[in-house]
């Protein structure tokens, strides 16, 4: 007699065969086109990565080995750490007076980029007659200018103004190098902000430059710091500039001191090396203390 709780093996339902599963994976798993790309791409991702990290973990480690070390195996294990070679790098590039002059030169131009570049990009993107377009085409060529090309007449210029060997003469050249690309920056993100905040302002009783420092100004912080972001490392890394319009050696900067390590005939990479790590130092700290508004500004700016 056949139990009323159990169902007779005519009505079970058939069982649907096992999908076979690769040997040695987790169950469920299966190689599809989409799991190769992506393991593909993890790969391709981490070697990247490493191809990055490998030279700075040479530089640091070469610069703490002493030198008879590294000339007995330059690419091999250290057998011993010393700190003098930061010491000595320390001492002979004036590191302290050299790394102030550096942070005033690229703050002052960092200042005077934004403040120019937000201004000039503003009625850039509003007006839209046919000189602005003309003067935005403008500075989008001034961005494909080499500045080896205007060394010499900026020197000439320098020299009659009575600017050369002075921080406001680097500044503003670093200021005219890099303002068309602020103006760029700022035209281009000004466009998406619509107009409806402008002329709610305007109805407020607000004016042109109210409206723009009140309510247009806070809007630029994300591309205020991908622009900063930008303009900073490469105003605190170039040579040229300073090299050039630079004389006196207390008014160097930390990368032009670093330089005079570099020998035509040799190099010793236990002095160069910890001299270029004490020459990104500073910007390293900066950039790990403000990473969160940077990254929040860069995002903000991307979902804009």
């Amino acid at each position: 007699m056949t139990s009323p709780l159990s169902a007779p093996e005519t009505l079970r339902p058939a069982r649907r065969p096992e999908t076979p599963r690769p040997q040695g994976g987790p169950p469920g798993a299966r190689w599809t086109p989409r799991r190769v790309a992506g393991g593909v791409g993890t790969a391709v991702l981490c070697l990247g990565t490493l191809l990055f990290v490998l030279p700075f973990v040479f530089t640091i480690v070469t610069s703490l080995r002493t030198a008879a070390d590294v000339a007995r195996s330059p690419l091999g294990l250290p057998h011993s750490f010393t700190l003098k070679n930061f010491a000595q790098a320390f001492s002979q590039i004036h590191y302290g007076p050299s790394t102030l002059n550096t942070l005033l030169i690229t703050g002052l131009s960092c200042v005077c980029i934004t403040v120019l570049g937000a201004l000039a990009g503003y009625p850039l993107a509003r007006i839209t007659a046919g000189w602005s377009t003309a003067v935005y085409r403008l500075f989008i060529l001034g961005t494909s200018i080499p500045v080896f090309v205007v060394v010499a007449p900026l020197y000439l210029l320098m020299r009659d103004l009575n600017l050369l060997d002075t921080y406001a003469g680097v500044v503003f050249i670093y200021t005219a190098l890099n303002l068309p690309l602020a103006v760029f920056f700022y035209t281009s993100f000004i466009r998406t902000i619509p107009t409806d905040v402008e002329e709610a302002a305007a109805l407020d009783g607000c004016g042109a430059l109210r409206t723009f420092f009140v309510v247009i100004l806070p809007l630029l912080r994300p591309v205020t710091s991908t622009l900063l972001t930008f303009i900073s490392l490469q105003i605190w890394n170039d040579l040229l500039i300073p090299l050039v319009f630079l004389q006196a050696p207390g008014k160097r900067t930390v990368m032009v001191n670093a330089y005079s390590f570099i020998d035509p005939h040799t190099v010793q990479p236990t002095t160069l090396f910890p001299a270029a790590l004490l020459g990104v130092l500073p910007l390293l700290v900066i950039f790990i203390f403000f990473q969160r508004q940077m990254v929040a500004g860069m995002s903000a700016g991307a979902v804009k």
